[in-house]
């Protein structure tokens, strides 16, 4: 897939603030400060279209950009530590909860996992919570670039004997790296072969 134009639309604190559903979407979301915005501007090939911070949980509404003008990237809050206070999270985390379960376009989830930890417990708390609620969603591993590959295939293999350990299979999972471009390819070519499951309601 060529990314020939990516704009941002809007951003929502509420579903039915959400841009009209209209067209196949893909959202990103994954633990504070596991690289999300900048894998996004990474995939879309701009450098500023997600805004970048130092500050863990700086994402705090869901922001909607559209992608060669026929379908959403959407960036949503990310879960786990964030510096705000338990009631902004709580309120960020609802919404964000509700536009999961609810948004009716939605194709498929990016979870986003840091390649150089070993799992996390929010992690598989939100993937089964995903999974409970029959959300189509996939691992991407990010930052494999901070690493060599014996640690990452290590790393992988911890991840996903823990998953197997309650799931019978694993979900589509890639790799990438916002820094190298590494597994831009993959994640696009993913989104271009499932946006045909998309049917524009009458």
């Amino acid at each position: 897939m060529i990314i020939r134009s990516a704009i941002f639309i809007k951003s929502s604190t509420k579903i039915q603030d959400c841009p009209v559903a209209d067209r196949a979407e893909y959202a990103f979301t994954g633990r504070s400060n596991v690289g999300k915005s900048s894998l996004i501007n990474m995939l879309a090939g701009r450098k500023k279209l997600a805004k970048i911070s130092s500050t863990p949980g700086k994402t705090q509404t869901i922001n909607h950009f559209v992608i060669n003008e026929s379908w959403y990237l959407t960036d949503l809050p990310g879960y786990g530590y964030a510096k705000a206070s338990k009631s902004s999270r709580k309120h960020w985390e609802g919404f964000t909860g509700e536009y999961i379960t609810k948004r009716e376009n939605l194709i498929s989830l990016f979870v986003l996992i840091d390649a150089r930890h070993e799992p996390h417990k929010s992690d598989y708390e939100f993937m089964n919570f995903l999974g409970l609620h029959g959300i189509p969603f996939v691992r991407i591993f990010t930052k494999v670039d901070k690493q060599d590959s014996n640690r990452l295939t290590k790393i992988m293999a911890v991840h996903d004997n823990l998953m197997l350990e309650t799931w019978e299979s694993l979900p589509p999972t890639f790799i990438s790296s916002a820094i190298t471009g590494k597994g831009r390819e993959e994640i696009l070519k993913y989104i271009e072969e499932t946006i045909i499951f998309f049917e524009k309601q009458p």
